[in-house]
């Protein structure tokens, strides 16, 4: 009788459960088991699903099977299956003209793209899972693709034959360097350093505490705007990717645009930082930038952007700002938030790393350290993008013998910094997990309850059509909690290269701009909006210079003049 009722218990959701259980945290950190456990043992339950999506793939193999005779026998065969259009690994001819690397190439892409499918198409399973799973097995079959290999890669024999064997020599030179240094390198150490051919706008610093540098810059023109900008950098990075060389510097184009312009360079935690706060970032940090910018500049009021995860930190000073400051004195003029999530429902890839148990082992591995190695964030968001941003080195430098080329943002990319293990594990439970910020009250920082309503500052919010950290989609969302006007740009592009996006000749890029209002929906929006070719940058000067008051005498806001604490850079963005 005990035995029958264990069989009768032993239904799909129990097997489930007891394997979540079985699956801790501390077995799976990253999230990436269960997942795939659970996909396995859905289909299993489902029969009849399963049926039809071997019958499926039967039938294509039954049509690989005959492309590859055809191009056996050298006649001409449409592929069964072709690359994604930005999968570059099989680009080479040799993959199409060659009979034999045309199946291989044909195999492999029906397996993963069967695969792929299948995933996303398991019964009983919610929407996330299917994602998480499909993205776990994706890694895999990333990782097991035949050009990551030298037997099964044509062009790295025809390079290695070409150099007699010299490719295969550079490569173990790649890789040993590589494996010295404990990371696929996308950038070479030596071909950048920071104030030297990178973050060279002049400037000083003018304020530091604990956290963070502020740095004022010169002014580049005679007279500027009695409204200066203040520039909130995500703290995961380090903030010269809004000042790399003079053509790309966002921070040089609004100086010569006439505005005085302050940013904030953070310090790369240590141990001994582990207890700082969330609260600590907003009150000795976005507080005291917009402080110390009032003091030099005079005015009585900033403008104020937010870059990433910057942007979500400002959009939670400025509702705090709108409680804590009496009607009128709030000192922010405006609000500019560049690729920047408040609404966490959907966050975009990153949700694969992310559940509960996974946030526990990290925690603990943080409470252990004290702070959160940049390299293990590197390494998840560089998962998140395996193929160009891992393997792509990989091949081209280990089955090769190519030294990456110099690229100046995939050099900043690589120069990580850490995060305090208290405010981080706040950070990604209140607002990732819990999604907190959207919700009215829900949070109390730095002692003000947070309501993303209470912003009635104009708002520019721009987007990213690319963006996978930061999904445009989601990005528009905060147009549906803030009280503000909006004006909402989607730049072309990704995370990086839509905002740091200078205006040239012919365009490279192109955005849609318009206003948004808050029952807006972003489809609703997208339809409405106006298309235009190049940068958003001067759109966003139009948008911000009418609200920047008086043109005034530039030396009467030049940090050059006061007790600067030294020259820009600073000190903290050279910390390792």
């Amino acid at each position: 009788m005990d035995q029958e009722r264990n069989n009768i218990a032993m239904t799909p959701q129990s097997v489930l459960r007891a394997v979540d259980q079985t699956v801790e945290a501390n077995i799976d950190p990253m999230g990436m088991v269960t997942p795939l456990l659970h996909a396995q043992l859905a289909w299993l339950s489902h029969p009849q699903e399963l049926s039809e999506a071997l019958a499926g793939f039967a039938n294509d193999l039954l049509e690989l099977q005959r492309h590859a005779w055809r191009r056996a026998l050298g006649m001409a065969s449409a592929d069964v299956e072709r690359p994604h259009p930005d999968d570059t690994r099989f680009a080479d001819p040799i993959w199409q003209d060659s009979a034999g690397w045309d199946i291989l190439k044909e195999s492999y892409l029906l397996l993963t793209h069967h695969m792929q499918d299948r995933l996303f198409e398991t019964p009983g399973m919610s929407s996330k899972d299917r994602r998480r799973a499909a993205f776990w097995w994706r890694k895999w079959l990333n990782a097991i693709a035949p050009t990551n290999f030298l037997w099964s890669n044509p062009v790295a024999i025809r390079k290695a034959l070409a150099s007699n064997g010299e490719s295969l020599v550079k490569g173990l030179r790649i890789f040993l360097d590589d494996l010295h240094a404990g990371t696929v390198r996308m950038a070479r150490p030596g071909d950048f350093s920071v104030g030297g051919n990178l973050a060279t706008t002049p400037g000083k610093v003018v304020f530091r505490n604990r956290l963070l540098e502020v740095i004022h810059y010169a002014p580049m023109t005679g007279t500027v705007y009695e409204t200066p900008i203040v520039i909130v950098t995500p703290w995961i990075n380090k903030f010269y990717i809004l000042d790399l060389d003079p053509k790309k510097s966002l921070v040089r184009f609004l100086l010569n645009q006439g505005f005085s312009v302050f940013i904030t360079s953070w310090k790369n935690p240590t141990a001994e930082m582990r207890d700082v706060a969330f609260d600590d970032y907003l009150s000795e940090g976005i507080a005291r930038i917009v402080e110390t910018a009032r003091d030099i500049s005079g005015a009585d009021k900033v403008h104020a952007v937010g870059y990433c995860i910057g942007g979500a930190a400002l959009a939670t000073y400025v509702a705090w700002a709108n409680r804590r400051y009496a009607a009128g004195e709030v000192p922010v003029a405006s609000v500019s938030l560049l690729a920047t999530l408040v609404d966490y429902h959907k966050p975009g890839d990153i949700e694969v790393f992310l559940d509960e148990g996974s946030l526990r082992w990290l925690s603990r591995t943080m409470n252990q350290k004290g702070f959160l190695d940049g390299k293990e964030m590197a390494a998840s968001f560089r998962l998140l993008r395996s193929n160009s941003l891992i393997w792509h080195y990989v091949v081209h430098g280990y089955l090769y013998g190519e030294e990456p080329a110099p690229f100046d943002v995939l050099y900043w990319n690589m120069d990580t910094t850490r995060m305090p293990a208290k405010m981080h594990e706040w950070y990604l439970r209140e607002f990732y997990l819990n999604n907190h910020l959207i919700e009215k009250d829900a949070l109390t920082v730095a002692g003000e309850r947070i309501d993303l309503a209470r912003i009635v500052q104009p708002l520019y919010s721009v987007a990213s059509k690319d963006d996978h950290i930061a999904p445009w989609r989601s990005v528009f969302r905060v147009n549906n909690y803030v009280s503000s006007t909006t004006r909402q740009v989607l730049s072309s592009s990704g995370h990086i290269l839509g905002i740091v996006n200078p205006p040239v000749r012919p365009p490279k890029r192109e955005y849609w701009v318009g206003a948004a209002l808050r029952h807006d929906s972003s489809e609703s929006w997208h339809e409405r909006a106006v298309h235009h070719g190049g940068s958003w940058w001067p759109d966003w000067m139009a948008w911000l210079q009418p609200q920047s008051g008086r043109m005034i005498d530039a030396g009467a806001v030049d940090s050059r003049n006061c007790a600067a604490l030294g020259d820009a850079p600073g000190r903290y963005v050279m910390e390792p």
